[in-house]
Order: structure tokens, then sequence, then C-alpha cells
């Protein structure tokens, strides 16, 4: 007899979601972290000029209640490769203040999945900081090597590893290494880390010898965002918790995010735009009832 049901059909491949790149090491907790307000305090007057699509300066200036009072000048130079909306190269920062000191940043795209970072500090005139940094971005990981005021005469440097592995669509799962050197003392730590995004909600966990760094960002709908952050020093022997939240009023263009942690410290920020002015305006407040400290600030935002 011959075959009845005759050859099997092909079956088709099974197509699974892209996994995606899994971002830098750096930015795991960075959408819990966006919904605490940044702490405010005295009056500060931001005026940001764009002079050419390439070119940009900012003019800040904070007087303070607490120390003393500062001006700042930041230039930034964006080019032409644009791989996304906040992502260009190359990329020049530097913010220098009233006293001299040079915070400079240089961002350079070496090839297609490869991009360098130099990070330069003085204090007045003597060198603080100075770090590089190589990152490879591929389709579904991301490698980082940083060195750090790295001293051949002194035999001292501070060498930081960080590796991220998309496994799924949703689940990235990675780890930092920390190693540093200087005469007498040599050490490494090592960091475990994970991250699952859902649909509204990305929970993060970083676990290693030195401690444990877990936040949690939920999205109710447009309007609210919460996060919660827990954090434990193994070595100091502490750990905080913070709560916070961020409600958008677009009607009203206002945003305002509030805070409340275990160190018994309240706080919010409200900003307010005002269309069609490119101007926005923040008042911030924070309260801190263990110490019986308060502190507010004002800050004007024109550009």
């Amino acid at each position: 007899m011959g075959n009845v049901l005759g050859p099997a059909a092909p079956r088709a491949p099974r197509r699974g979601e892209p996994l995606g790149s899994p971002g830098s090491f750096d930015e795991l907790h960075r959408q819990c972290k966006e919904v605490f307000p940044q702490q405010m305090e005295g009056v500060k007057l931001i005026v940001t000029k764009t002079l050419s699509s390439h070119f940009q300066v900012t003019h800040t200036v904070h007087m303070s209640t607490l120390g003393p009072s500062s001006y700042h000048f930041n230039a930034t130079f964006v080019g032409d490769r644009q791989l996304g909306p906040t992502e260009a190269f190359p990329t020049l920062v530097g913010d220098m203040d009233n006293s001299g000191s040079l915070n400079a940043q240089v961002l350079h795209l070496v090839a297609e999945r490869i991009r360098t970072k130099a990070v330069f500090q003085t204090h007045q005139a003597k060198f603080v900081t100075w770090q590089f940094d190589g990152e490879y971005r591929g389709d579904d990981c991301t490698a980082t090597l940083t060195l750090g005021n790295p001293d051949l005469l002194g035999e001292s440097v501070i060498l930081v590893a960080h590796f991220l592995q998309s496994v799924t669509s949703r689940l990235v799962l990675g780890g930092e290494m920390v190693y540093h050197r200087r005469p007498g003392e040599e050490g490494a730590i090592l960091t475990l880390a994970g991250k699952y995004t859902a649909l509204k909600w990305v929970a993060t966990l970083n676990v290693g010898y030195g401690g444990a760094h877990a936040s949690y960002y939920h999205r109710a709908n447009e309007q609210v965002q919460v996060g919660v952050e827990l954090e434990a020093n193994t070595r100091l022997q502490d750990t905080t918790f913070a709560f916070g939240y961020q409600l958008n009023l677009p009607q009203a263009n206002m945003v305002f995010r509030g805070l409340l942690d275990s160190n018994w410290s309240v706080g919010g920020v409200l900003e307010k735009k005002l269309p069609p002015l490119p101007v926005t305006l923040a008042l911030g407040a924070f309260l801190n009832h263990w110490k019986n400290r308060f502190h507010c600030g004002f800050s004007v935002i024109v550009g």
C-alpha cells in the first residue's frame, strides 16, 4: 500500500519576541529615580540659549542660604550622528563655576556599536577625577569597561566592568565587577543585577557583597506614577526605604513629585510651565522630622 497520509508539511519556524538591547548598567534604576523630586534649596535662575542646531549654552545663578552662592556656565556641542532622540555623537559638554572648577565630558561613537566617553573634573587648578569608558552595545547585550583615576607612578587605579544580557524580551540579567588598587590595598567587589519589565511596571534588583539595592516603578495611568526604593548597606549596617510619586497635569501644564522615606523626611517639588513663554517655575520644600530641619527652594528656568 502507498503512503496514504503523504509527506508531512514542513513546520513553520516559531518566532519569538525580539530581545532588544538591555541598555546601560547605570540606567537600571532610572525610571524609578525619575519619579523622586530633586532636592531644592535657595533661589536658582537657569537661562538656556540655543545658538545653533549644534551649540547651546546655559547660565545658572544659585543663591543659597546654607552655603556660598555660585555661578555656573555650561556649554554643549552636539554632532550630526543621531542614533536616537537623546543620543547624538560626538557630544562635548563643559561646565565651569565661579571658582574655576571644571567638569567636562566627551562622548564619541567609534563604531556602530562602540561608544566611548571621557570625563575630567577639576577643583580650581587641581585635577580631581579623570575617567575613560568604553561601551559595546549588541542586539541583546551590553558590555562596558571603565578606567578611573589611573596613576602609573602611584600604582593606583579603579577598574569597573559591567555586563547585561537580555534573557527574554522582559528579563535582563547581568553584573558589575569593581576592582581597586592603591599602595597597601587591593580588592574587588562583585554585584549581580536583574531587571524585569512588564507592561506597566519595572522591578530591579542589585545585590552584592556591599549590600543590596531594589526598586519598583509602576505607571498607574498617564497622570500617576509611583516608585519604591530599598537600599541596604552591609558596611554601614544601614537600611533605607523611600517612596516617591509623580502627578502629571497636562491641562494645567504642571508636574508634581513627592517623596517619603524611612529617615522621616518628606518633600515635594511643583513645576509649572508658562506657555507661550519659554519659562518654567519650580517650587520645592523638604522637611526632616528626625533632625528638625526644613529648607525650601525656588527656581526659574528660561529656555
